[in-house]
C-alpha cells in the first residue's frame, strides 16, 4: 500500500520562508507542494519557481480551494491571528511561525479554536528540534535541571526585541524546566519599544531556578543555554555545539558542517526537523510537541516577563 501523500500549501515568501521552509518541503517524498501564496503575485511566482510548487496565488481563498491537508503560515506576526483562524475554520491543519498572535487574547482564542475545530496547530518553536537542543534534552530526560540559564544576545536593538527574539529562549526554558511560578524582570530602555536589554529571574514550579538574559547591546549574535543539576551540566552554543559534563567525564559534541554534513540554518536551527514532525502529526493524526495549547503557555510566560520588566505587554 502506498504511503499517504500530504498536500501542502505555504503562505508567505519572505526571508524565513525562502531560507528555512521553501528549500526543505521538496525534500520529502510524501509531500505534494500544491501551492504558495503571497499578497504580491510576482513574489508568489518567484517562490513557485524556486521550490517547484504546482501553483502560485495572491488569494488565501484560492489556496484553500486547492484541496490541501495543511498550510504553513510564514507571514509577519501581525498577520498570524487572522490567517490561522481562517485556515482552521476551513478544516486545515496549520503550522505557524511564532508568535501565533501579538496579543494574549488572540493567542488564547486561536488555541481554543484549534481545539474546537479538532485541527492540528503547531507553532514554530524550532529551537526545540535543533540537534544540539535534543542532545541536551536527552541528558535531562527524566528530571529537570536545578538551574537553567538562557541567553539571546544581539549587537543592536529592534522593535519589541524581547518579544521578537527572546521568545525562543523563554520556550526552551519551559521545555527543560516546566512551568514557572514566579518571575522578576528588569529592562533598560529609552524607548520601551526598543529596549537595550531584559533580564529575568524565574522560579519554576518544581523548585528549579532560571535566569534569562536578552541583551541587544552585545558585540555579536549569541544564543546559549546552560543546564546544571544532578551532578551534570550541559552548555549549548547555538547552533553548532553542546558540551556535557558529569562527575566522571567531559565531552563536547560539535555539530558543525564538517562533522554533520550540513551547513544550513534549516537543519542546525531545527527547522527541517520541526517541519518533518508537523507533517508526521498531520499524517498520523497526532498533536505536535509545540501545539497551540503548549505554545500559549510560552506566550503567557513571555507576557509575564514583559510586564515585570515594565515593557509593553501582549495586551
Amino acid at each position: 500500500m502506498s504511503e499517504k501523500r500530504i498536500r501542502v500549501g505555504v503562505i508567505g515568501t519572505g526571508y524565513v520562508a525562502k531560507n528555512n521552509f521553501l528549500p526543505v518541503l521538496p525534500r520529502f517524498e510524501d509531500v505534494d507542494f500544491v501551492g504558495v501564496m503571497s499578497r504580491d503575485i510576482a513574489n508568489a511566482k518567484k517562490a513557485q519557481k524556486m521550490c517547484g510548487a504546482w501553483n502560485a496565488t495572491d488569494s488565501i481563498q484560492e489556496l484553500v480551494d486547492m484541496n490541501l491537508d495543511c498550510v504553513f503560515v510564514l507571514t509577519p506576526k501581525q498577520c498570524h491571528a487572522e490567517q490561522i483562524s481562517f485556515l482552521l475554520n476551513h478544516g486545515l491543519d496549520v503550522y505557524s511561525e511564532k508568535p501565533m498572535a501579538t496579543t494574549l487574547k488572540d493567542a488564547d482564542a486561536i488555541a481554543n479554536l484549534a481545539e474546537k475545530t479538532g485541527r492540528k496547530l503547531m507553532i514554530g518553536f524550532n529551537r526545540r528540534f535543533a540537534p544540539v537542543c535534543q542532545e541536551a534534552k536527552a541528558v535531562y530526560a527524566e528530571t529537570a535541571p536545578d538551574v537553567i540559564i538562557g541567553q539571546k544576545n544581539r549587537p543592536k536593538t529592534e522593535y519589541r526585541a524581547t518579544l521578537e527574539n527572546a521568545i525562543h529562549i523563554v520556550d526552551l526554558m519551559r521545555y527543560y524546566g516546566g512551568e514557572v511560578r514566579n518571575v522578576q524582570a528588569i529592562s533598560k530602555y529609552t524607548d520601551p519599544y526598543y529596549e537595550a536589554f531584559t533580564t529575568a529571574q524565574m522560579e519554576f514550579e518544581n523548585g528549579s531556578s532560571g535566569i534569562l538574559v536578552a541583551s541587544r547591546s552585545s558585540g555579536q549574535w549569541e544564543e546559549t543555554i546552560e543546564l546544571h543539576g544532578q551532578n551534570r551540566s550541559v552548555l549549548i552554543k547555538m547552533p553548532d555545539s553542546v558540551t556535557i559534563t558529569d562527575e566522571k567525564a567531559h565531552h563536547a559534541i560539535e555539530m558543525t558542517p564538517l562533522a554533520m554534513g550540513w551547513a544550513k540554518s534549516e537543519d542546525n536551527l531545527g527547522f527541517s526537523y520541526a517541519i518533518r514532525h508537523f507533517l508526521d502529526c498531520v499524517r498520523d493524526n497526532k498533536q505536535p510537541l509545540t501545539s497551540a495549547q503548549d505554545a500559549f503557555k510560552t506566550h503567557e510566560l513571555l507576557d509575564r516577563v514583559l510586564k515585570s520588566a515594565g515593557l509593553p505587554a501582549m495586551d
